[in-house]
């Protein structure tokens, strides 16, 4: 298909907005890491920031700068780095590309956001609701800053979520305090902690209204879409930045269902996507995507930053309910309760699977839930891959695979 023959895509205006917050974000980040009177805290994504933020550390996340390394496509060339210094290559892609980012000292936001250094940290916390790999991820970096290391070690696999759940990792997150006031020298403020509290729950709830958008037909924005503006979600929650940011990203998205504008331009067919972005691919799959007439109108992923959990008035309690409830750290059964209730939600056609070589904890193919669903009437399609190795990764397999499962959806029609 000829550049003149590609369906028109819409642009978002507040994407222009999002950027400058980004950049600012690194800007003040590399600021309190070469001035010795603030203070500079790496977390992983999925918490305890809050707790970071009430205490006056500037927080980074190293997910995140992953996932500008797999957008770059620097993530590659990065991995064997860390795979020479024994970090094998079927661990998270993530750690391995960030690892060898530090070691090679090359990185975009060295190049991209003017970053003198990476930002140096005066304490790591981590939270494994994720996966065992941020604790030891994040383990290779107390070492090498001698710096301390706390965290959580939440229960995972959870089936239904009891009080002694929340309760367990009620306690572990008290426990943070005491080491945070030493190392900062602030002592614990509850009222801090509840205003942090009550930004990220406005910034997580508008983020939901921002995704629910899509359920209406056309749908406002894509998945692909999704992957870029959940970055304030993930790296300023907790402030009122991110608040002002989606409450402006909601109003042109409502706009744009109020005049039945689509993130692309015939929309057909609409499909859920489960797992980790492709991220050295996003570009190319969204045009494929939009060419095939097919929006991906919602995500495993993109929810992933929606915390419901969160309550003010019961700040590590709430903590604790909303970092142990999240979807990847739930049984499967609860997993495919969960995407069955979101193909509903948003009227999808059908779900895409992406089982990512290195991360198992994020990729829900593995253990018959694609067949599961078929039995149930819902089409779906896996691709294999990675979220930062592209050697994992075969486009024309892939482009073949997703041409032959929308010509499927045709045939059902």
């Amino acid at each position: 298909m000829s550049e003149k023959d590609k369906p028109e895509r819409k642009r978002i205006h507040a994407t222009g907005s999002m950027k400058e917050i980004m950049i600012n974000y690194f800007h003040e980040l590399d600021s309190a890491s070469n001035d010795p009177n603030d203070l500079v805290a790496w977390c992983t994504s999925v918490g305890p920031a809050e707790l970071l933020l009430s205490f006056g550390f500037k927080v980074y996340y190293p997910e995140n700068h992953g996932a500008m390394l797999g957008t770059s496509r620097m993530a590659t060339g990065l991995i064997p780095v860390a795979n020479a210094i024994g970090y094998s290559p079927d661990i998270c892609s993530y750690l391995t590309s960030d690892i060898g980012s530090f070691v090679k000292h090359e990185s975009p936001m060295l190049t991209n956001f003017d970053m003198k250094e990476f930002p140096k940290p005066d304490v790591l916390a981590y939270n494994t609701n994720q996966c065992r790999d941020v604790q030891e991820w994040f383990s290779f970096y107390s070492r090498k800053f001698d710096v301390p290391l706390i965290g959580v070690n939440a229960p995972d696999k959870i089936d239904n979520l009891q009080e002694e759940h929340i309760h367990s990792n009620e306690g572990q997150f008290k426990l943070l305090v005491e080491p945070l006031e030493k190392i900062s020298g602030n002592v614990y403020n509850e009222g801090k902690l509840k205003e942090v509290i009550r930004l990220s729950k406005n910034c997580t709830e508008l983020w939901r209204q921002v995704l629910e958008t899509a359920a209406h037909s056309p749908s406002p924005l894509t998945f692909f879409d999704g992957c870029i503006h959940m970055g304030p979600a993930v790296v300023l929650r907790g402030s009122q930045t991110a608040v002002d940011y989606y409450e402006l990203l909601l109003k042109e998205l409502k706009e744009r269902n109020e005049n039945n504008m689509g993130a692309i331009a015939n929309e057909q067919f609409r499909l859920y996507w489960d797992g980790m972005p492709i991220w050295g691919k996003l570009r190319s799959l969204s045009n494929l995507f939009s060419e095939l007439d097919t929006c991906m109108v919602a995500s495993t992923y993109c929810n992933s930053w929606i915390f419901s959990g969160f309550d003010p008035e019961r700040p590590f309690y709430g903590m604790a309910k909303a970092y142990t409830e999240i979807f990847i750290n739930r049984s499967e059964r609860i997993k495919e309760q969960y995407i069955e209730n979101m193909v509903k939600k948003y009227n999808c056609d059908g779900v895409i699977f992406h089982d990512a070589k290195t991360c198992p904890s994020n990729s829900n193919a593995r253990y018959g839930m694609p067949e599961r669903l078929k039995e149930s009437g819902v089409p779906t399609l896996v691709l294999d891959g990675d979220l930062n190795d592209l050697r994992c990764y075969s486009e024309e397999q892939s482009i073949t695979k997703i041409q032959a499962f929308i010509e499927q959806l045709q045939g059902n029609i």
